[in-house]
């Protein structure tokens, strides 16, 4: 495909004055001695003022979007950098003081290349030492990078002592439009680097500054419905064909808007189903219309386990806010600089590709009872990888998260009887490399409770334990920045200092992967057993676990 620059303002290109001779040089690239197999070779077309850098592909026309060429101007030492987005759309930046700054140390060392005598510099750039290898032989100034390029010709680059970039063929040109670029948008650097970085992959945008409070005065509208007073935000999306051969990563932003305290976030999806009756269900009719699971103990739990006609919720991300990050920060301490805001960042890949060309609801949740509450932006990208992805089913199993718990869904206690949750799945074809993706915080209790105390969680199939494991976090302090409201104690901690049952205000709680091997089909009864603390006073301990079966 050719890619057309349009409302260019400044032409630079490669002229033959008279009878003035231009050079196209060819670099190629190895690794500890070792020829890049199929690589792009680097192009450099120079003359006695002014250079350009590109690639075999690009000067072809093939080369793939975005792509980046250098123009140097190497009588006023200057550059600009001009990438292509798109076949429409072209950045650049200048840039007049980078080669002026380089500082090179010149070695006695000589050796030939392609020919010509060539002398030794070095210099250290991010802490990799780089060794220059240039030529005065051809009067004329050019690199494959704009470093060195003041020296002469530049033949050979290496950086760390393995990684080289080397001419292997210089040629005399004399033909007028040796290499054309025209400069377009010229904008500031960051703004370029931004720019280039997000155009390497898709970006779906999921909610913007959106709130999530507990208000009865939260409303709805075109695009963005909520539920359960406000602390449930839901948005239908068309997720990308792509997907099921990208990776995917989900980018979340919170800030507090008034709500001082830790809550518990979820980000979920509810896939839009003919066959199953999903969580949406509850969200619009009421808890009451989920299906209800009992262990014994005397309560109904509402929708937190599959069954053959009913599908929980899938959860792609458990986090915590912190103690009213930005809200806040007007709480001085000494040496305390507080942060603006947390970001949480988790692949969700294996689960996310699942849902590959259809419509979908993605919600999320922060448990909260202030009228300000939270305020989110999020995100989902899709980034191509040279690897073969595996095609894989998923079933979810169990989600006791109370999403709904501002609208009375229960807590999940269901853990303080020996039957714990329980579930069953009917394998119409065998599974192959079965795992649970399995998500687990403790809650509640104050200091006694389980949210402080280590339990062990204890995963059986078919009444054999499988897995058992205790999930707790001891890093907890290194969340204190972003919790400008946390607690302080007379013992000289902070309350978002203390370790707690897989969790901390600030953070995410990735899952655990529990191996299953391969399943023959057939049915499967999962059951998850954790010591639920005993209810202290108006105090008791929950435990939110979410489980997907996942396998090929």
């Amino acid at each position: 495909m050719k890619y057309y620059l349009l409302k260019f303002f400044v032409f630079f290109s490669l002229v033959s004055f008279a009878q003035e001779t231009s050079y196209e040089i060819s670099y190629q690239r190895s690794f500890n001695g070792k020829i890049i197999e199929n690589q792009d070779l680097l192009k450099v077309f120079a003359t006695h003022n002014q250079v350009v850098l590109s690639t075999e592909k690009i000067e072809a026309n093939q080369a793939t979007l975005p792509f980046e060429k250098t123009l140097i101007d190497t009588e006023n030492l200057s550059f600009y950098q001009v990438a292509t987005l798109s076949s429409n759309k072209v950045i650049s930046y200048k840039d007049n003081e980078a080669i002026k700054n380089q500082k090179l140390e010149f070695l006695p060392e000589t050796k030939k290349i392609l020919g010509y005598l060539c002398k030794k510099a070095k210099t250290v750039i991010n802490s990799n030492a780089i060794e220059i290898w240039y030529t005065n032989e051809l009067n004329l100034k050019a690199s494959p990078t704009v470093l060195g390029i003041n020296l002469g010709l530049v033949l050979e680059i290496t950086r760390n002592g393995n990684s080289t970039t080397q001419a292997i063929k210089i040629q005399k040109r004399k033909s007028k439009n040796t290499s054309n670029t025209k400069i377009d948008n010229t904008v500031d650097v960051l703004t370029y680097k931004d720019l280039l970085w997000k155009s390497r992959f898709t970006t779906i945008p999921v909610f913007k500054d959106e709130i999530i409070n507990f208000s009865s005065e939260a409303k709805s509208n075109d695009s963005i419905i909520r539920f359960a007073n406000g602390t449930i935000i839901l948005k239908k999306i068309k997720v990308p064909n792509q997907t099921k051969s990208n990776l995917a990563f989900l980018d979340v932003i919170e800030q507090s808007n008034g709500d001082a305290y830790d809550r518990t976030g979820s980000v979920f999806i509810i896939p839009i189903s003919n066959s199953k009756q999903t969580f949406l269900s509850g969200l619009e009719k009421g808890k009451e219309a989920l299906p209800i699971y009992e262990n014994g103990n005397g309560k109904k739990y509402q929708g937190v386990v599959a069954t053959s006609t009913y599908e929980p919720l899938t959860e792609l991300m458990r986090f915590f806010t912190p103690f009213g990050i930005k809200q806040y920060n007007h709480i001085e301490l000494k040496d305390k600089t507080w942060e603006n805001q947390v970001s949480y960042r988790q692949e969700i890949t294996d689960v996310f590709q699942q849902f590959a060309g259809r419509e979908v609801w993605i919600g999320t949740f922060i448990g909260n009872y202030d009228k300000g509450g939270h305020k989110i932006t999020m995100n989902i990208t899709l980034h191509s990888e040279d690897v073969t992805f595996k095609p894989t089913k998923l079933f979810p199993l169990f989600n006791t998260t109370n999403i709904m718990e501002m609208a009375g869904q229960d807590y999940g206690t269901m853990f303080d009887v020996e039957k714990g949750l329980e579930t069953k799945i009917n394998l119409s074809q065998p599974l192959k490399n079965a795992k649970i993706r399995y998500i687990t915080t403790g809650h509640g209790g104050w200091e006694n409770g389980d949210e402080f105390v280590p339990k062990k969680n204890t995963i059986l199939v078919n009444g054999k334990e499988v897995f058992q494991f205790t999930p707790w976090r001891q890093d907890c302090g290194s969340y204190r920045l972003y919790n400008p409201a946390s607690g302080n104690f007379p013992n000289g901690l902070s309350s978002s200092d203390y370790s707690r049952a897989n969790w901390c205000p600030g953070m995410v709680t990735t899952p655990t992967y529990i191996d299953l091997g391969d399943l023959p089909a057939g049915e499967y009864t999962i059951q998850v057993k954790i010591p639920q603390g005993k209810p202290e006073g108006e105090s008791f301990s929950a435990w939110n676990v979410s489980g997907i079966l996942i396998g090929e």
